[in-house]
């Protein structure tokens, strides 16, 4: 099966400390990949190098075919990446529906005068953005909160939320930044429900970062582990996982 990103030689440094270095990842479409690694390992750098938060210093991203490096990122956005944040990061003081609908003006558009004077075309297009924010919103089960403040939402729910705005940009890649981060036992079985579904049913390819190891063997089928910015391992799930060099670098066993 073809990949649908393909990284090499990926590499950036800060005040002259090498942040990641010679990174390399293959993911085909449909797969559901994990980036793992201990706290400072450069993770959230490499999330940031794919979708445009910074510039790599060296080093090639190829989104589908698409050589992506060093667009700007709402530019990888309509390429076909969106993410999330391990931080959660929501237009609190809108309602959850139009977070949603944040999401969907890559695909539903209307101009300004159209809007200002309420034309027919407003009036079509706001009505099918509400329809497909519904619709998103039942996959994670917020279709009844639809009206309230994302501010308003329980600590779970916006974390459903966030994943429910990314996938309305409608991409190729889903990145997930931690999804689990604040979760208790069972709002982490729940969210790898919800992962499998949203790859299963969107035909979605995600890489997440995650320090949940039961979620990250639970759901991924292969893993990269970064250390000090290298790639430290990289394979099936299984085989990383019982790498010496990873229960002593990451597990601390």
């Amino acid at each position: 099966m073809a990949a649908l990103l393909e990284v090499k030689n990926l590499g950036i440094s800060f005040g002259g400390l090498r942040a990641v270095d010679d990174f390399e990842i293959s993911i085909k479409k449909g797969q559901l990949y994990g980036l793992i690694g201990p706290n400072g390992a450069g993770k959230t750098t490499v999330f940031n190098l794919l979708t445009g938060v910074y510039k790599p210093d060296e080093g090639i991203i190829t989104l589908d075919g698409q050589n992506i490096t060093g667009l700007k990122t709402i530019e990888i956005n309509k390429a076909g990446i969106a993410r999330t944040f391990q931080n959660i990061r929501l237009f609190k003081d809108l309602s959850v529906m139009d977070n949603v609908k944040v999401g969907l003006h890559n695909h539903y558009k209307y101009s300004a005068i159209e809007g200002i004077l309420r034309m027919p075309k407003y009036f079509k297009t706001e009505k099918a953005m509400n329809e497909r924010a519904m619709e998103l919103l039942k996959v994670f089960d917020l279709d009844g909160e639809a009206d309230y403040l994302a501010a308003n939402l329980p600590y779970g729910k916006q974390r459903k939320l966030e994943i429910a705005r990314a996938l309305a940009t409608e991409p190729k890649l889903l990145l997930l930044d931690e999804p689990a981060a604040g979760m208790n036992p069972n709002e982490t079985i729940e969210l790898m429900e919800t992962i499998r579904f949203v790859r299963d049913n969107f035909d979605m390819t995600i890489l997440l970062i995650e320090h949940d190891m039961k979620l990250v063997s639970g759901i991924c089928e292969e893993l990269t582990v970064l250390n000090f910015g290298r790639i430290l391992a990289q394979g099936s799930t299984s085989k990383v996982l019982n790498d010496p060099q990873v229960i002593t670098a990451y597990l601390g066993e």
